[in-house]
């Protein structure tokens, strides 16, 4: 490695990101229904930001490097520092969106009721809702009167109480109440007068029945303030073959829940002896993440703001089938003449449900490989897997049971896969199996055809309906050649990459990605210099790996025409004046996630496109098995391409990605259109025809 660091740190960059969201909850020009939406994703981020990122820095600061397992920072206190003021900041900035925005809610006769503002009607409401909802799955805990703090758990919400007494001093205690959030929808509906609705929150149904809970032990005075209690979420697994990997993730799911708080939210106008009780009970300090906020935390609940609310909400166009694909057809026939590329959230993810159903009930089938990251809630990809087996089928998985904060869900679907009869592989302790891909194996007369796909983006029906990926469907022999070989490699009683250095097609980390991006960024860098062109266009969720920014500096430097479209962690210092030709780079933030990688390199006829599970990061590249996967196609890739030219393009929700983390809004230039890339692809996608062309392999 031994490069100097080549621009912005990436926790820095991420923060950037997370405001770019904070500016679309701003936006007036979206409906408040979506700005309430964003505040939800900006603070699950920040939520996730702190379990993660920031208990990695703490880590960092209070350990020497030697003895970690991780990539140290130069000055983890340094950038603790940076985090903690942009974090105020934007808390902040998100205070006073949230403000307009109850503001802009009253202006429609939509209404936040707290507490002490209810009506007769809804304070009978509220206390039936309390009783007969709410009251049974409550414990207010005295926490003066136990030995040792309850532990409070990670991305929950607490209501901290002060009790006392009008006639007497010594009626004081403090009490502690977790709010059910989940059991309970966050935001009710109030009952309300003709062409008004009124909202409370769940917190403020606590609130007012507080007397119901302590009146009886003599207490007339009643505050309640909420906090909230962000973990470390990190899992301490031991990468050894010879240890026990479920027994250690189990352990590491239970220790998360009692790792070291990295941040602590509570309302800024809570009563001080309560917060500074509530200090010394959980062992913080002012050194800590201490986040002074309003009234309201977790706003990650507001992701699920009940639509119902409102009454002039434009619906999103619904995800179509693919036109190749409408029922009823036999998928694999389709693929057997023509590749077929499913862009989601705008085709259908339920063509890949009709694929493994159609693969589970085909008396020709054999066998199905595939690779599972993370799942939806209840998933049909398991149900038709299932099916499967109880069809005869061998079907194997290799399940990542590492899914950052999908341990526990990835445990349960292998207990259940097994119990079916699904083969199912954990792959390897010391690193993640991201890759997407699946392989259908049929055998009829004596000939054995395969079928399969390679995806940017997991095989979750929910997240498809939001994700914004790439699902190549093909029977490309090459491609199923190597998607066979990765196969192999993970399914042996001790995995083994080095098999993957034989996939002819697939490009395989962290085996051979690394490398092969390098040469093809150095063969762009070299037709420039020889004045025959000479472009690369990326797409990727994140860029921090010094490596490859140092390579595309290269490039820049050379002339290479350099566009980049990257969702969230950009470390590239694009705006250099040693640039030959200066790179565009810009993210888009907008209703769907922009989740796929996409490459394409050179132009015309020279012109190569692949897609990929991975980020160009170091853990991508050296420590997961990811693929990228070459479109052969000519058709997909004219299609890529154009949908690329499109995002490159957008100047709506484009922001630039430059050094002094602006997030500037990409402007039209005098006379040109403006253009919404993700409401441009979908368009374009609706009205494209397809033919059937018989193709060889």
């Amino acid at each position: 490695m031994g490069l100097k660091k080549q621009g912005i740190n990436r926790d820095i960059s991420w923060l950037a990101f997370n405001g770019r969201v904070l500016q679309e909850a701003a936006d007036e020009e979206n409906h408040i229904y979506d700005r309430l939406r964003f505040l939800g994703i900006f603070s699950n981020n920040l939520d996730e930001f702190f379990r993660v990122r920031v208990a990695t820095l703490n880590r960092m600061a209070r350990t020497a490097g030697n003895k970690l397992k991780m990539h140290m920072e130069e000055n983890p206190e340094k950038i603790l520092a940076s985090i903690m003021s942009i974090v105020l900041t934007q808390q902040q900035q998100f205070e006073k969106i949230y403000r307009d925005l109850v503001i802009a809610m009253e202006g429609k006769k939509i209404h936040f009721k707290t507490d002490k503002q209810l009506t007769k009607e809804q304070k009978i409401f509220v206390e039936a809702f309390f009783e007969e909802r709410l009251h049974t799955r409550i414990v207010p805990l005295m926490i003066e009167s136990i030995p040792s703090m309850p532990l409070l758990r990670d991305r929950s919400v607490y209501l901290a109480c002060v009790l006392g007494h009008s006639q007497s001093a010594m009626m004081h205690r403090y009490a502690l109440i977790e709010i059910p959030v989940g059991d309970l929808p966050r935001v009710v509906v109030l009952p309300s007068a003709k062409g008004t609705k009124d909202l409370i929150l769940l917190e403020d149904i606590v609130r007012y029945n507080l007397p119901y809970l302590f009146a009886p032990f003599g207490f007339d005075k009643f505050m309640g303030h909420l906090i909230k209690v962000t973990r470390d979420a990190e899992l301490d697994l031991d990468n050894d073959f010879h240890s026990n990997l479920i027994d250690d993730l189990e352990k590491g799911i239970k220790n998360r829940k009692k790792g070291k708080a990295t941040r602590f939210v509570y309302d800024k106008q809570i009563d001080a002896n309560l917060l500074e009780f509530m200090m010394k009970r959980l062992s913080l300090n002012k050194k800590d993440h201490m986040v002074p906020g309003g009234r309201i935390h977790n706003f990650k609940d507001f992701m699920d703001f009940p639509r119902e609310v409102f009454t002039d909400i434009n619906s999103r166009p619904k995800p179509f089938v693919h036109p190749l694909l409408t029922q009823p057809c036999r998928i694999m026939d389709v693929i057997s003449k023509k590749d077929v590329m499913l862009h989601f959230p705008y085709h259908s993810f339920d063509s890949v449900i009709d694929l493994l159903r159609e693969a589970a009930i085909d008396p020709a089938v054999v066998s199905i490989r595939v690779t599972l990251y993370r799942l939806a809630k209840d998933s049909r990809v398991i149900n038709a897997l299932v099916n499967a087996v109880r069809n005869g089928k061998q079907v194997s998985v290799v399940i990542e049971l590492k899914a950052r904060f999908d341990e526990e869900a990835n445990l349960m679907w292998k207990k259940r896969l097994e119990e079916e009869g699904v083969k199912v592989y954990i792959g390897l302790p010391e690193m993640k199996i991201h890759a997407k891909i699946c392989v259908i194996k049929r055998r009829e007369f004596n000939r054995t055809t395969q079928f399969g796909f390679v995806s940017t983006g997991n095989l979750n029906e929910s997240t498809a309906k939001v994700y914004a990926d790439h699902c190549l469907l093909t029977s490309n022999r090459q491609i199923m050649a190597d998607i066979n070989r990765v196969f192999d490699c993970l399914e042996r009683p001790i995995p083994n990459l080095t098999g993957l250095k034989t996939c002819r097609t697939l490009i395989p980390a962290p085996i051979t990605m690394r490398k092969f991006f390098q040469a093809q960024i150095h063969k762009q860098i070299s037709l420039s210099k020889r004045k025959k062109g000479g472009s690369l266009v990326v797409k990727l969720n994140s860029l921090s790996d010094d490596q490859l920014i140092h390579d595309l500096y290269d490039a820049a430097k050379a002339g290479v025409k350099s566009s980049f479209v990257v969702r969230g962690i950009f470390c590239g210092v694009m705006d250099q004046k040693s640039f030959k030709k200066q790179p565009q780079a810009i993210s888009i933030v907008d209703q769907y996630l922009e989740h796929a990688r996409v490459f394409i390199f050179g132009e015309e006829e020279q012109k190569q496109v692949f897609i990929s599970s991975a980020d160009w990061m170091v853990r991508n590249l050296d420590h997961r098995v990811e693929v990228a996967c070459p479109i052969i196609d000519k058709e997909i890739q004219t299609e890529l391409s154009h949908i690329m030219n499109i995002q490159l393009k957008e100047n709506e929700k484009a922001r630039i990605l430059d050094a002094a983390l602006s997030n500037q809004y990409v402007v039209p230039e005098e006379g040109e259109p403006w253009l919404r890339s993700q409401v441009a692809i979908h368009d374009y996608l609706k009205n494209k025809e397809y033919t059937i062309e018989s193709r060889s392999h």
